[in-house]
């Protein structure tokens, strides 16, 4: 069973640990507009592709019992690399080295043992652009603290899918969303063109899982429906939402069908990988 991951950063990690669960056919389709941390610093000292969700991803599908898993979060803290991960490093420096981002991190999959495929959500290095009700903004990070966004973008315009990214996502089963920061992750990932047309076309099913709570500034005042309403201004619309029973958006009405389960962590604070593996599970066999 083909299943596929879309998004960014813990979120879309902790769906593929999920997905990783019920189908070895596993792949994650990532953003690489991040420009904040290491990953910003990294990007403008040599102009290259956001790395740090790659890596995120990358983590989540490896061998936990690879040396080089254990240590790809290591994160340095003195001198000129303090704030760096040693997963970033690695990554730039096969960029740096290949030219090729696809490339790079399939080769560091296949040393990580990694169980299924990341794949960037574009060729190359991305901006993410924002209309708000203050004006245009520009950069994840600054988009990050913005409110009232009303549509986002990328420069180039045009960036190209990877060809397997497009593909994976037309033959899937079951497309998974989120979570994830709604425009700074989810639909950094999203609205890369080839992405959105593969989402339009695709008979697979495609599952919007909930944040748990509203992001400030970026989803202040959100309801469940202006997240589903946000999704499809942006060309994707999902069949079914899923939505943790104690979040902030158990309540919510929506037009979308939606189930409300037990996803999240004895905390609250996070989406607990069994019990996403659990949810999804039963959602492909209904």
């Amino acid at each position: 069973m083909k299943v596929v991951a879309i998004g960014g950063g813990h979120g879309t990690a902790v769906t593929l640990r999920a997905l990783k669960l019920i189908s070895p056919d596993v792949t994650g389709v990532v953003s690489v507009a991040d420009d904040g941390g290491s990953t910003g610093r990294l990007r403008a000292m040599l102009n290259v592709a956001a790395v740090g969700d790659l890596r995120k991803c990358l983590g989540a599908l490896a061998d936990p019992d690879n040396p080089l898993t254990a240590s790809f979060e290591h994160r340095f803290d003195v001198g000129e690399l303090s704030g760096h991960t040693v997963g970033n490093l690695l990554l730039v420096g096969l960029l740096d080295a290949t030219g090729n981002l696809e490339e790079s991190v399939r080769a560091l999959a296949e040393v990580m043992g990694v169980t299924g495929t990341i794949v960037p959500a574009s060729c190359e290095g991305v901006v993410l652009l924002a209309s708000t009700e203050d004006g245009p903004t520009r950069g994840q990070s600054k988009v990050a603290r913005s409110s009232s966004i009303r549509r986002i973008s990328l420069e180039p315009a045009n960036a190209a899918a990877p060809i397997v990214a497009v593909e994976t996502i037309e033959r899937a089963r079951v497309v998974v969303i989120g979570p994830g920061s709604l425009f700074t992750s989810v639909l950094a990932a999203c609205v890369v063109p080839g992405i959105t047309q593969a989402l339009a076309g695709t008979k697979a099913k495609k599952i919007y899982v909930a944040n748990l709570r509203a992001q400030i500034p970026e989803t202040e005042g959100y309801t469940l429906q202006d997240h589903v309403d946000a999704l499809e201004r942006h060309g994707v619309a999902a069949d079914l939402v899923l939505v943790d029973e104690r979040s902030s958006f158990a309540n919510d009405s929506c037009k979308a069908p939606t189930r409300v389960r037990d996803l999240a962590t004895a905390n609250g604070l996070t989406h607990d990988v069994q019990k996403l593996a659990t949810a999804l599970l039963e959602e492909v066999r209904r």
